[in-house]
């Protein structure tokens, strides 16, 4: 007797439990055979590519649209290049371990634009056991080969990038048409990339010089920022030039008005365009290039540590960033050795602005 599928609710458990009623009907000579009834052979187990898209679809409602992005990109970029065509019993811990090789082999011989680190790399396979935990609980698979039998790699201490007061008017200069995109990143609180791309008019009074984050990935991170008067006056430039200003248009607009930019495309085609630019006018000039791994993260890394350099208070600062503790600001973000106390954060945009 064939019953169901997982997807119509059935389980192991359940069709044991029905497999016993049937069997002392059958001991009390009261069972028939159900007329008619069609004998469906089981469904076909999936792929991983069919089973992760089905997976994700079905959740995304339940992650904020940052971490469902990070999933899609961890999916489309990493994983099923590698396993779309596996079935998921066929992703054991021998697959797992060619993928994290050839992963390491794209980085060392340069196969790739942008390789992955260690911890990169991890975050992947984080994503992959997740996906098979999912499809254990759906009795599709026994195992969850990444739980149970992988090893992930060994991952080195972060190098925490950041930029000098000097390093940020270049950038700001090399930015062009993004420069005040670049400039509300580093100076409004270190904005998350997610929080710039969903910031709306509405969230601004350039009157009173304040910018409030309502859309961010932690409660902490819901804030008010107070804005430094060059940057006010950026942005009001910038609204006079834009497109769309109206309260709920969005401050920095993609091509269509009712959504906001990806932030993939922000961190790709403008933060790392604004970088080889810098780097190009710094190789001009012969001086040296921008520190490596310089990200939006980064950027909100320097904002910190340029608010430590002035002597701000790290209470404020943690205020300023969304930082519910202020020990997080100063064990991550303010170790400013080396960096001579003279920059002003008022003064960055004074040589890009004309």
């Amino acid at each position: 007797m064939t019953l169901g599928t997982a997807a119509e609710g059935w389980s192991r458990g359940k069709a044991a439990e029905e497999l016993a009623n049937v069997l002392a009907d059958v001991r009390r000579e009261i069972w028939r055979p159900v007329e008619g009834r069609e004998r469906r052979e089981p469904p076909a187990e999936p792929t991983f590519h069919e089973f992760a898209s089905e997976w994700l679809e079905s959740r995304r409602h339940e992650f904020a649209t940052r971490i469902a992005e990070d999933y899609e990109l961890a999916l489309s970029h990493h994983l099923l290049p590698f396993f779309k065509d596996h079935r998921l019993s066929e992703i054991t811990a021998q697959e797992v371990d060619r993928y994290k090789a050839a992963k390491v082999r794209e980085r060392e011989e340069g196969l790739v634009e942008r390789p992955l680190s260690n911890r990169t790399i991890n975050k992947t396979l984080t994503r992959l056991g997740q996906i098979l935990d999912a499809a254990v609980r759906y009795e599709l698979i026994e195992h969850n080969a990444v739980k149970a039998k992988v090893e992930k790699l060994k991952e080195a201490e972060p190098k925490r990038a950041r930029l000098t007061g000097e390093q940020v008017q270049v950038l700001l200069q090399a930015a062009g048409e993004h420069r005040t995109l670049i400039a509300t990143a580093i100076m409004a609180g270190g904005l998350r990339v997610s929080e710039l791309t969903h910031l709306r008019w509405r969230d601004l009074d350039l009157r009173e010089g304040v910018l409030k984050v309502v859309a961010s990935k932690t409660a902490a991170g819901v804030r008010q920022v107070v804005l430094d008067p060059e940057l006010v006056q950026l942005l009001r430039e910038h609204k006079l030039a834009a497109e769309w200003s109206q309260p709920e248009d969005f401050v920095f607009a993609g091509r269509i008005r009712e959504n906001p930019r990806e932030r993939n495309s922000v961190r790709t085609r403008i933060l790392y365009g604004a970088i080889e630019r810098a780097n190009e006018l710094l190789a001009a000039e012969d001086r040296p290039p921008l520190p490596d791994g310089i990200t939006f993260h980064a950027l909100r890394r320097t904002y910190a540590a340029l608010r430590a350099e002035l002597g701000e208070h790290p209470a404020i600062t943690a205020a300023q960033m969304g930082h519910r503790d202020p020990r997080m600001t100063l064990r991550v973000y303010t170790d400013v050795t080396g960096m001579e106390p003279r920059t002003r954060m008022g003064g960055l945009l004074t040589r890009t602005t004309g």
